[in-house]
């Protein structure tokens, strides 16, 4: 018996709108996603001026915000998929923030 993942295609994120607590995003399927902000810890650490610095990469297949070095794929929005970060990594990204 053989089986075959089934290919899904995944919409291309057309705009996106981030709030003190939620990360909406616009997909070209017509969908609206939202997630809380506090999934990634550099959004929730970071200004509203470098929350509003982002841009769409891969077509549209995920968004970059340059300020934080952080970058999230619609596929993982969608699949419900948190930042992956270590705590470690995080921490000392954000000890470097605090020492500016």
């Amino acid at each position: 018996m053989t089986t075959s993942a089934a290919k899904i295609d995944v919409p291309n994120a057309m705009n996106i709108m981030i709030t003190e607590d939620t990360l909406t995003v616009d997909l070209s399927d017509g969908r609206t996603i939202s997630v809380p902000v506090a999934w990634f810890p550099r959004l929730l650490h970071a200004t509203p001026e470098e929350r509003k610095n982002w841009k769409l990469i891969g077509h549209g297949s995920g968004i970059h915000w340059h300020d934080l070095d952080e970058d999230i794929s619609v596929e993982n929005l969608l699949a419900g998929k948190q930042s992956g970060e270590s705590q470690t990594s995080f921490k000392k990204w954000l000890s470097q923030r605090t020492k500016r």
